[in-house]
């Protein structure tokens, strides 16, 4: 039986509730988890250099509200516009439609809790038999919210469309939304916990995230040929504690001990990730603006599926949905069993509350993994972010982390013409980049390791950002079963985001924004796709609140393989939208 899809008005609803529930970061991500040794409130000690930014949400005030300020932003709209959508390859058709969206956008701050949320619904009337009417949610969201003292929870959201290709590569989307683009959900949540007994410091977080693709997969590309399976959906939950000693309160170095439970379950063949581990960890301070910490512990790894039903002829059965049957009554087998010592050595370095560099080395899943991260802020219009990463996760777990990574101070960043969600969110706060996430939906759950770059800065009346990005999944499935194909299978994303902005007087303003994703894979059935996209705006206040606007963009997707024609397509608008 097909499985329902969600509506878009219930998912409107969702996300708004989502966003009104202004819930601290914890370590969501599969670390070693070094930064938070020893920390709790540190105050204006020697060691507060060191204590990470996310911890300082734990029953902490916010980035914005810190200084005891209050701001409330929150502005629906209603929007109508005229939209032209131009085939230019292959063939040429065009197009025409008329667009009704209603949205909001929200940001929220105090002492004790901050949320920003942009959710936009839209409805599509086609004119014409060729023009098909559609509708399309898009949304993000991310904050938290103080219960009590030390006690937080934080919560956040994504919602966006993109175009699969047949090798389950995800492309973004221009032009009007339609039944034949995906739609993407992601939600995710839980209580975080920082509190003392005496001198030991305690912190505690849990999470759990659904994520949903709503395509229809196993793409055959030759009869009796092997599948592409793509995401359907999966929950995934994290749990972390630990305890620690900061330096100087009992000895010189500072002491911890820290266990973490890691676990997505994917829909996809009964699809498992579970990972687990205990570690204990000694924090040195070098100078007063750096220190190192060593950590060493042990690890177990397992990932695990089930097969698909056979038919007579050993071939796999798909149902209706366009997906592998999972056989419930076969045993579950392992694609990879892991475990044992693991260890880790980090150095931070934060000569100021503008600069911080973390690098860590260690060995995990088997081999070598690293990793680190940098924050410069040189003023309060300008901000560098750098992350390097390596984990272990499917679709939806490494979806959730990077919700998870989003600061809790942005604005959305749309195509001014289908209004989708493009590539970063603008944000002074960190790293607002979502795109290294959407490269791949196969089903299988992979290595992830790549390393992403955003940089933010508001020059007078101009804002301007630029997110770029490198992704690699090595995907790992069990030998013997449907997804054996995917083993092994190697799949690279490289990508860019960018957009540039401002005003012109006091009632016009303008936008640009350009995006692209090179995506490759040693898949010997598919071959390599790009996606490009660029798009312009301007509006004018008519009145205070109406206001009018003009939109132009480009799109286009090409392939390595001569056989496939590249696509192309222009798309123009002109509106008008009432803020309330």
């Amino acid at each position: 039986m097909r499985q329902a899809s969600l509506g878009p008005i219930a998912c409107l609803v969702a996300f708004s509730a989502l966003a009104l529930m202004t819930m601290p970061a914890g370590v969501f991500a599969q670390t070693i988890g070094y930064e938070g040794v020893g920390g709790g409130d540190q105050g204006e000690s020697q060691n507060a250099p060191y204590r990470s930014e996310k911890a300082g949400k734990n029953g902490k005030a916010s980035k914005r509200g810190g200084k005891g300020g209050r701001r409330i932003e929150v502005s629906p709209y209603i929007e109508i516009d005229q939209v032209l959508d131009a085939r230019l390859s292959p063939g040429s058709d065009v197009l025409t439609y008329t667009q009704v969206a209603v949205g909001v956008d929200a940001g929220v701050s105090g002492r004790n809790n901050a949320v920003s949320a942009s959710v936009r619904y839209e409805r599509q009337f086609g004119w014409g038999r060729k023009a098909r009417d559609g509708d399309a949610i898009s949304g993000i969201a991310h904050g938290y919210t103080t219960i009590a003292p030390g006690l937080t929870v934080e919560a956040g959201g994504l919602a966006t469309q993109a175009t699969v290709d047949n090798g389950g590569s995800a492309l973004g989307t221009g032009g009007v939304s339609d039944k034949s683009k995906t739609t993407i959900y992601s939600v995710y949540g839980g209580p975080s916990l920082a509190t003392r007994a005496g001198d030991l410091n305690l912190n505690a977080n849990y999470r759990a995230g659904f994520t949903k693709v709503d395509h229809s997969d196993a793409f055959v590309a030759a009869p009796g040929g092997v599948a592409v399976d793509v995401f359907d959906k999966s929950v995934t939950q994290v749990a972390d504690i630990e305890a620690g000693l900061a330096p100087g309160t009992v000895l010189p170095v500072g002491l911890g001990a820290a266990g973490s439970f890691y676990q997505e379950d994917i829909s996809n063949l009964d699809q498992r990730v579970r990972d687990m581990q205990a570690r204990a960890l000694v924090t040195v301070p070098v100078s007063r603006t750096v220190q190192a910490v060593g950590a060493i512990g042990y690890e177990d790894v397992e990932i695990s599926s089930r097969d698909a039903v056979r038919d007579a002829g050993g071939n796999p059965v798909i149902g209706s949905d366009g997906r592998f049957v999972t056989d419930k009554s076969a045993p579950r087998v392992l694609a990879y069993d892991v475990s044992g010592l693991i260890w880790d050595v980090a150095v931070m370095w934060r000569p100021s509350r503008r600069t911080s560099l973390s690098a860590h080395v260690g060995r995990r899943y088997g081999t070598t993994s690293y990793g680190g991260t940098l924050s410069y802020a040189p003023d309060d219009r300008s901000r560098l972010s750098v992350a390097v990463y390596d984990n272990i996760a499917g679709f939806g777990g490494q979806l959730n982390r990077l919700i998870d990574d989003l600061p809790d101070d942005f604005q959305a960043v749309r195509n001014p013409v289908s209004g989708q969600l493009t590539g970063c969110v603008a944000s002074l706060e960190g790293n607002g980049c979502l795109s290294g996430a959407l490269g791949s939906l196969r089903s299988s759950t992979f290595r992830a390791r790549g390393v992403v770059a955003s940089y933010n800065v508001r020059i007078g009346r101009l804002n301007a950002g630029l997110g770029l990005g490198y992704d690699r999944r090595k995907f790992i499935a069990a030998r013997g079963t449907i997804l054996a194909a995917a083993n092994g299978v190697i799949d690279e994303n490289y990508w860019l985001a960018g957009y540039l902005g401002g005003k012109l007087g006091r009632n016009a303003g303008w936008s640009t924004n350009v995006y692209a994703n090179w995506l490759s894979t040693n898949d010997p059935l598919f071959g390599d796709v790009t996606g490009y996209g660029i798009s312009a705006s301007y509006y004018r206040l008519l009145t205070r609140r109406l206001r009018a606007g003009l939109a132009v963009a480009v799109d286009g997707a090409t392939r390595d393989d001569p056989a496939v024609d590249d696509i192309w397509t222009a798309s123009a608008l002109a509106g008008l939208r009432y803020n309330f």
